[in-house]
């Protein structure tokens, strides 16, 4: 299996973002959905975030988790949070991607990358990703809930044979400490990277540090 990328998500915390962050995962995520309970608003991670206190974040990606938000709404946390990466887990369209690209090619403000989430069940079908190849550097494929976002549950991992591109994915959904073996045997040529949440916590939004070191040195991290 070759290197995976590696996205914790649902942070909040500042001590707790240090601690994740001197594992050297490739991205952390923040959730900017007032329904997640891993919402930052009104935590002390907003300032924080825009301090110097962050600079050791200096290598790890920051992404933006959002659903159906109004798009002035992102570009605004794009800037204030210095966000390298937007991931969009509603239902948002082709369109709605175009148009924060367009924005973004049309001003100076700071831009991110687009990651679109797709929830994975019945009904689903592979079919609908290519759409977004003109936007996305990567999906990310998640176990399809009632709700948006996260269930920690995974869908079945053999549905994805039926994908055939063009745009690499990220796996999420009910990754946990005892999932190395099975995400081993996981081949897959667009097969890019692990999102990894609620499973490694001790509450919504705290990570279990020692947990996702014991997991990462058993697939590519150390």
């Amino acid at each position: 299996m070759s290197r995976l990328i590696i996205k914790v998500c649902g942070m909040r915390d500042p001590d707790n973002i240090l601690e994740v962050a001197a594992l050297t995962p490739d991205m952390i995520g923040f959730i900017f959905y007032p329904k997640s309970p891993r919402y930052v608003k009104g935590s002390k991670l907003e300032k924080w975030l825009a301090s110097p206190a962050s600079i050791s974040l200096q290598g790890v990606q920051r992404v933006g988790v959002f659903v159906n938000a109004e798009i002035e709404d992102v570009l605004n946390r794009v800037h204030d949070y210095e966000l390298d990466f937007v991931q969009l887990h509603g239902e948002e369209s082709p369109a709605y991607c175009a148009e924060l690209m367009n924005l973004w090619s049309m001003t100076s403000m700071r831009r991110a990358e687009l990651i679109k989430a797709f929830s994975v069940g019945d009904g689903f079908s592979f079919n609908e990703v290519a759409a977004y190849a003109p936007f996305c550097k990567w999906v990310l494929f998640d176990t399809k809930g009632q709700e948006y976002g996260g269930t920690g549950q995974s869908f079945d991992w053999g549905l994805l044979e039926s994908y055939k591109g063009p745009i690499p994915f990220l796996l999420s959904g009910g990754i946990g400490p005892d999932s190395a073996g099975a995400l081993d045997q996981l081949q897959h040529p667009l097969f890019a990277g692990i999102d990894l949440n609620s499973r490694f916590e001790s509450a919504p939004g705290v990570k279990e540090v020692q947990k996702i070191q014991a997991f990462l040195s058993l697939i590519n991290k150390t």
